[in-house]
Parts: C-alpha cells; structure tokens; sequence
C-alpha cells in the first residue's frame, strides 16, 4: 500500500475506519465511516471476493464518501457509512456470520447503521438484527423496507427521464436505446420501467445465470456481449455493476448522448472524467444523485415506513437532475462537481448552524 490507512483517510476526509475479523465465522469486515454532520452515518454492507485488502479499502472508503454525497443532496439527515466484507458469499454466509457482524455494528453505537449491498439481502438484515437494532432494510414482515432495489431503479428512472429531457427536450424514452449494463436485481427493475415505456433495451453481464433471469423476465430485451459495448451504437448507457466504467478508453469510444445509471463511482476519476465528458458533449446524471432511491427508501424504514411516501420522495430525484444541470451550465462546471458543491454546501450550513448552539 501507497500511502498509510491515516493518509487515505485524511486524503478523503474520513472520520474513522474499523476493522474487525473473527476466524470461527470467517468474518474479515471493514468500516469506513465519512462524515456524521448530517446524522449517523447510513450505508449498505457489500461482501465481495476481493483480491486484496488493499482493494476492499479503497473500495470502503470511495463508497461510504459516496454515501455522504448521497443523503446530503438528497436532503437526508444522514452521513456517509459502507461496510465491505472481504470474501465469497456462497461459503461465508451463515446465522452465525451475519449475527457475529451485527455485534460489530452493535458496538459502534449507532454511528453507523447497516443495510443491504452487493451480495446481501433483506434476509441477511435480518440475522444482523438479532444483535443490534442499527440496521434497516430488514423484510416488510418484521416493519422493514425490505430489497431497497425496486426504489433505487424507480429513482434511476427518474433521473434518466430528466436528462432526456435536458437532451432531447422530451422525457419520453419510447424507442431511445439504452445499454444496461448490469443484470442484477437494481438493473432488472430498471429494464422493467424502460421495457414498459417502449424503450429498446440492450443488456450486459458477466453473469450468464442473470442475463437469463433477466431475458425470461424481458424477451424482447437484446443480450450484447461485454467486449467492446462501446462499439455499439445507442442513445443511453445505464452502468448498473461495479464502478469507474466511465474512463479515459470508454469515453473516447462513446456514442450516445447521456449516461444516466446506477452503479457507484462511476467516473473512474471525477476530476478527469467529469470535464472530458462536457468536452464530448455527453450528459453525466451524478451516480450519488441518481441513485439515492434506495438509501431514500432506507431512510424512511427509520420513521415508521411508507411506501406512498417512499416512492414520492424518490420521484424528487427527477426535478433535482434538472437542478444541477441548470447549476452546472450556470458555473461551466461539470455535472458531478456541481452536485458535489450542492451537497457541501448543506454539510458546511448545518454544521456552522451546530456550532451555533
């Protein structure tokens, strides 16, 4: 490693960073806690085989300041928090895994509150909630908000119906080819929307067995392969997987005219990236922005959870696009850097009003 767990931290401004492992469960967890100013910090728990733990750090620390972004454009009183498990979900899962993590939870004191991700589910919430109440997302028969996909795809709707609108002048998707790129459970409700509204669907996965689910749900979707999706021609690209497929090489091959999906970390690097796609004339929706529908929807779980209201905040993802491509032509700013101003903006008030106590 580079630089130092210190040095990363303080290079992206983190708060803390724990580590916990217990070799009875198999258990290798980290959590990267950004920023609390808003309220505690709020963000899923993905497990992933990751190669090393330099990687599954790096990784912790991208996403849970993605979160802070996240809740604070979204208007959330919530930080910025993610969890990565290091391993292979088919042989760690278990009772006593789950609950052995919770117990980590448990001991941050509310700092930090779980909730699903990669590799994790409603069901998993659950074990997790028989050690510490800091966890939503857990199945609606127990009050929970349950698979937060539904609401994080309706809110990727949204955001791409608005930046058609931005491109097209109309937020109609009839017939506009999108590439999803992602067959996965945020990526399959995705499609559904698009498929309902007459959209011609492309899609990409390296997972046959998703790709399968995905066409016997949608068989008028058409199956690419990944190798040079850029090639192709279409008007939307929808990155649904793991993040930074928009870089250097894919965006000089690109086409089409606005990318609009729901994958973290999108731009492999915002400072290089954000600028070159203006310089191409290519539509960024803001990852954090666009996808906030699912820690919207998980928010919400904390209050007493409401469906109606759920859907009707997410729908606000549409109308705030709108925002920050206005603030970003007003700035000549790219559209990634334009939300980020937004969300700090409202970190820095609420903490000068806190200290104002």
């Amino acid at each position: 490693m580079q630089q130092s767990v210190l040095e990363l931290m303080q290079s992206m401004g983190h708060e803390q960073v724990v580590f916990c492992q217990d070799p009875h469960t198999g258990l290798n967890a980290i959590i990267a806690i950004h920023n609390t100013t808003l309220g505690p910090s709020l963000g899923g728990t993905r497990l992933w085989n990751y190669n090393n733990h330099e990687d599954a750090l790096i990784d912790a620390l991208r996403l849970s300041r993605g979160m802070t972004y996240k809740s604070a454009i979204s208007g959330l009183n919530l930080g910025g928090g993610k969890a990565v498990l290091i391993g292979d979900a088919a042989k760690l899962k278990s009772e006593a895994y789950w609950r052995r993590y919770g117990k980590f939870v448990n001991s941050l004191n509310g700092k930090y509150i779980t909730a699903e991700d990669v590799n994790t589910s409603s069901a998993d919430m659950e074990y997790i909630g028989m050690e510490t109440e800091f966890v939503t997302g857990k199945p609606d028969y127990m009050g929970g908000s349950g698979d937060p996909s539904p609401l994080t795809a309706y809110g990727v709707y949204m955001g791409m119906k608005a930046a058609a609108k931005k491109a097209w002048g109309s937020d109609v998707l009839t017939d506009k080819k999108v590439l999803v790129q992602g067959a996965g459970n945020v990526g399959q409700y995705l499609m559904g929307h698009l498929v309902e509204e007459g959209a011609k669907v492309m899609i990409c996965d390296i997972n046959e067995a998703k790709i399968k689910q995905a066409k016997g749900k949608y068989p008028a979707i058409e199956v690419i392969s990944n190798d040079n999706i850029f090639d192709r021609e279409f008007d939307i690209y929808a990155p649904c997987a793991l993040g930074a497929t928009v870089n250097t090489e894919s965006i000089n091959k690109m086409k089409c005219p606005l990318i609009a999906g729901a994958a973290n970390n999108q731009l492999a690097d915002e400072n290089i990236h954000g600028p070159m796609l203006v310089e191409k004339g290519i539509i960024y929706v803001p990852d954090f922005l666009i996808n906030a529908g699912g820690i919207i929807n998980i928010s919400i779980e904390l209050d007493g959870y409401n469906r109606d209201r759920a859907l009707n905040t997410v729908g606000k993802i549409y109308n705030r696009t709108l925002e920050i491509f206005d603030l970003a032509e007003k700035e000549s700013v790219h559209t990634q850097l334009a939300a980020m101003r937004i969300a700090e903006k409202r970190i820095k008030d609420i903490a000068n009003i806190r200290v104002g106590k």
